[in-house]
């Protein structure tokens, strides 16, 4: 039965998101566009030139606050305003779109990593430090919707998508208990699987027991195929799996192969493309990566910094949220999110 606890949800200090907060050198190569289009979002085939606005520039709305390792973005449509983990701090943040504010939303957040809200609205959650997967009612009560199977701890739930009919579907890789960094060390008492879970029963199942280190995860619009990241492979690779009725996975063929590259959390737009979460190693790679439904790169969008997770949002789901490792970045695209990203 899920287990509920009480959290603290209204938002605290504000943080300062003063240009001055950081030095480096990636910030130091930061700076706005100064005339359209962008030179940043880059056409790597024709097909991607009707999803970038002329008019449209990347632009950093969050940095500062000293943040150190940005995840999981969410949007918030009702309150206007996106939700993100910062890992290592062990909070959750918040930016206001019609103020521009940056804030505490929860701390502490249990290392929380991958948001996403369910079908009702409530915010779903996967927190490192409690190996769980939990579910914020509307009350600010949190409920802890999985956190074993098979009698044994998750190792620490990654990232999370919900399906049309409810069903939540999230990654479990060890990341969060290889070090203090971003949980808490731990021996893995299970492997990293995929799992399936019905709140309405709490069953929870595996649904992928072959994806080594599982991160970021993704249905097509029409819910047919579920989009995997292997982070356990060299290259790694984003595996496409065929869905069931039943909620069952088949196949698992490759359908990207990251090369030097680094894919991390992602979400698709109405169209089944993949904007991909890019970064580490080569600077160069940095950003966001957009690849067509058959696994074709067709588009760029560079950052100065690795970027972990992206979500679609704004009033008309147009606006791209990039959380990269100490900022977020902003894009308006000539396409939506799906519903449920």
């Amino acid at each position: 039965m899920p287990v509920t606890r009480r959290a603290a949800i209204a938002a605290a200090a504000t943080l300062s998101i003063a240009p001055a907060a950081f030095s480096s050198e990636a910030f130091a190569q930061w700076t706005p566009a100064v005339g359209y289009p962008d030179p940043a979002v880059k056409v790597l085939d024709p097909s991607f030139g009707q999803y970038r606005l002329a008019l449209a520039a990347v632009e950093r709305i969050a940095h500062g606050g000293g943040m150190r390792w940005n995840e999981g973005p969410v949007y918030m449509g009702d309150a206007r305003a996106l939700l993100w983990s910062d890992i290592p701090n062990n909070r959750l943040l918040r930016w206001d779109e019609e103020s521009g504010r940056m804030s505490v939303f929860r701390r502490p957040s249990n290392n929380s990593n991958g948001n996403t809200r369910d079908r009702q609205g409530r915010l779903i959650t996967c927190e490192h430090d409690s190996r769980s997967v939990t579910r914020t009612e509307y009350d600010g009560t949190i409920t802890t919707l999985a956190a074993r199977y098979d009698g044994k701890r998750l190792n620490s739930p990654n990232d999370v998508v919900v399906k049309s009919d409810g069903t939540i579907w999230f990654t479990d890789p060890p990341f969060g208990i290889l070090g203090y960094y971003e949980g808490t060390k731990a021996e893995p008492e299970l492997p990293t699987n995929v799992y399936r879970l019905d709140p309405r029963d709490g069953r929870l199942t595996v649904a992928a027991g072959d994806v080594r280190r599982p991160n970021g995860l993704a249905f097509s619009p029409d819910e047919k195929k579920l989009y995997i990241v292997e982070a356990g492979v060299l290259p790694r690779v984003i595996r496409s799996f065929d869905v069931a009725d039943d909620g069952k996975l088949t196949g698992g063929a490759t359908l990207i192969d990251a090369g030097q590259g680094t894919p991390d959390g992602f979400k698709v737009d109405v169209d089944g493309n993949l904007w991909v979460g890019w970064g580490m190693g080569d600077k160069e790679l940095d950003g966001v990566m957009v690849f067509n439904p058959a696994g074709k790169p067709i588009g760029r969008i560079a950052l100065p910094e690795r970027c972990g997770n992206l979500c679609f949002g704004g009033v008309r789901r147009n606006r791209l949220f990039m959380t990269a490792s100490q900022s977020v970045y902003s894009l308006f695209v000539n396409t939506q999110g799906v519903a449920y990203a």
